[in-house]
């Protein structure tokens, strides 16, 4: 792989792993789109890293007190706030491990990675869900509400992004605007519970290359951290400050528009 190709997947990796479009789909479709080699997976441990770095940074205060909450666990303290959203977190992420899990014995997920019907269709019919709650639901609940109840909702909505072309962000997103929660809250969530699913799947990544010999430099691997974590920290940052004032509906338009094409393509 050269260096433009690292580059240019890091940055879409960063993108587009916390707008609700899909990171997953845009990086299985480049190399078909643009004759880019895959990028392996040692490349997606590195962009998940930068990503994980990013969103950890912008949500600091978040995550610290998720992790003392974690902590204040093993001493017993269970009623504290940091605790509730340390357990709250965990139960979200549950999901996604099991059918994750099943998908990866099943070879369901290596199945589904290389039809673009089906990323055709999840892009466009998951983007009309999402226009559709952001438009419908009320605005009424705040992250602060978050339940133990919610949470579990939430992680099974996330647990369908292992879907290709679903989007973690989006269909998260999607459950927390059925939810009732305001837009910002419900991206602020589903934000925080990437972090313990990134790391899920980060280490199950991990892993599947221990012990593989790759072509790839500590020096591009360390690139590709760098470009996605910066990438994705400007991009979440745009987002949550876009969510202030506006919708989901232009990303909807996106996601429409490119689940169209891929149908399209797919079918005609």
């Amino acid at each position: 792989m050269t260096l433009f190709n690292l580059i240019i997947i890091s940055i879409i990796q960063g993108i587009t792993e916390f707008l609700p479009i899909s990171s997953s789909a845009h990086l299985i479709l480049l190399p078909q789109a643009v004759g880019f080699e895959d990028q392996g997976q040692i490349i997606d441990v590195a962009v998940h890293l930068g990503t994980l770095i990013a969103v950890v940074l912008y949500f600091w205060g978040d995550v610290k007190n998720a992790f003392f909450g974690f902590l204040g666990l093993f001493k017993g303290q269970l009623h504290t706030r940091n605790a509730h959203l340390a357990v709250a977190l965990i139960i979200a992420t549950i999901p996604a491990i099991i059918f994750g899990a099943i998908l990866k014995l099943s070879g369901a997920s290596d199945a589904m990675r290389d039809s673009i019907a089906i990323i055709g269709w999840t892009m466009l019919l998951f983007g009309l869900l999402l226009w559709w709650a952001d438009s419908k639901m009320p605005m009424a609940r705040q992250a602060e509400t978050w339940t133990f109840k919610h949470a579990l909702v939430l992680g099974m909505w996330q647990a369908l992004a292992l879907i290709p072309g679903t989007s973690r962000s989006g269909i998260t997103i999607t459950g927390a605007r059925l939810l009732g929660y305001k837009r910002i809250d419900a991206a602020r969530l589903s934000m925080l519970m990437s972090i313990p699913t990134i790391l899920a799947a980060g280490g199950m990544e991990t892993l599947d290359v221990i012990g593989q010999k790759s072509s790839m430099s500590s020096g591009d691997i360390l690139l590709a951290v760098i470009f996605s974590a910066v990438a994705a920290f400007l991009a979440l940052s745009l987002m949550m400050r876009w969510l202030k004032r506006v919708s989901f509906t232009p990303y909807v338009i996106y996601r429409v528009i490119l689940g169209l094409g891929l149908l399209g393509l797919a079918y005609f």
